[in-house]
């Protein structure tokens, strides 16, 4: 999980100060891909985030993807006064009673298992909570976002998808193509989620969603993770927390309020190896994803330590405390205890 260097994105003093309301919510977060390290989990603490679904796979194969787990256990315990591993809503209310972040672990590609369904289980027993079908390109389940062509789930596929059904793990669909996204919702007995999106209705885009693709999933009791992405807003670089605040309400407009949550995408301390290495088909083929560089961040909004931001500009724009707590956290972990 190496990463050359860490870059700090820069906040203002005033985004780690946290209202009461932020202090006394559930803060989860769908869909974190840091450069790991104690640094990063302190972050992580002093914004106030209770719990994350942390990447540790995106082209990784079983051995490196073991390995991973293998370091993010050493760092349970070298890291114990900062992070726990969290494998249930029960395991995340008692991080947030113990001032702790709580750490899902999660994959963005289904590459982990190779060809073998039979390590599922296994992964699930590991803490392993979060799978997406696939990362942007072909695999042995299904077809990504940017492939040339969507060939929808395969029979593999949806073996794949019953059995993560069988053992409690989210089906993630946030970078999968959207016949792939359809046939998984179709195929699966639990609900599913796009964990890190932003909606097409404000920028078209390969990886944002539809209306009606957003309506189909929560129809089925699945769940939309809201992105901070720049790169996917209508604004691109030029995005503010203001802009965010307006893809949720968008997103609240067409799913209603209690199927949807934040999943940040936030890249904190990633490099331009990292962002080559994850836009090119395997990790090592052709580019698939044509930007090039680091991804540029969400003016107000681009850090580990600036979620109380997000809760104060919630309360700004008048929502009810109802709404806002449950977009921080509540409605993440009421869908996790039908999946998990």
């Amino acid at each position: 999980m190496a990463a050359p260097s860490f870059t700090l994105n820069k906040e203002s003093p005033h985004s780690m100060e946290h209202s009461d309301l932020h202090r006394s919510s559930i803060v989860f977060d769908g869909l974190v891909v840091a450069k790991w390290n104690r640094e990063a989990f302190e972050r992580m603490r002093q914004g106030g985030l209770t719990a994350a679904n942390c990447t540790i796979c995106i082209w990784q194969g079983v051995r490196e993807t073991m390995a991973n787990i293998a370091q993010f256990k050493a760092w349970f315990e070298e890291f114990s006064d900062i992070i726990v591993a969290c494998r249930s809503v029960q395991d995340i209310r008692a991080a947030k009673r113990a001032g702790k972040v709580g750490i899902v672990l999660g994959w963005q590609n289904s590459s982990g298992i190779e060809d073998r369904i039979d390590l599922l289980p296994v992964y699930k027993e590991l803490g392993v909570g979060f799978i997406q079908l696939t990362y942007n390109t072909q695999n042995y389940v299904a077809s990504g976002c940017w492939e040339k062509r969507d060939g929808g789930l395969s029979f593999f596929g949806e073996h794949f998808v019953h059995e993560m059904n069988r053992v409690g793990i989210v089906v993630d669909l946030s970078h999968v193509g959207s016949r792939s996204a359809s046939d998984a919702i179709a195929a699966s007995t639990r609900p599913c989620a796009y964990t890190h999106i932003c909606p097409s209705g404000l920028l078209e885009h390969p990886r944002n969603k539809t209306d009606d693709q957003l309506r189909a999933i929560v129809d089925k009791g699945g769940f939309v993770g809201v992105a901070a992405y720049a790169p996917f807003m209508k604004r691109g670089a030029d995005s503010t927390l203001e802009d965010v605040i307006d893809m949720y309400e968008y997103v609240i407009n067409v799913c209603g309020e209690d199927q949807v949550g934040i999943g940040t995408d936030f890249t904190e301390g990633q490099d331009e190896a990292f962002f080559d290495y994850v836009r090119k088909d395997k990790g090592h083929g052709r580019r698939m994803v044509p930007s090039t560089g680091t991804a540029p961040t969400v003016r107000g909004f681009g850090s580990l330590t600036s979620y109380p931001a997000l809760t104060r500009e919630m309360e700004r724009r008048g929502w009810p405390e109802r709404r806002i707590v449950s977009v921080l956290g509540e409605n993440w972990l009421r869908f996790l205890e039908r999946v998990w």
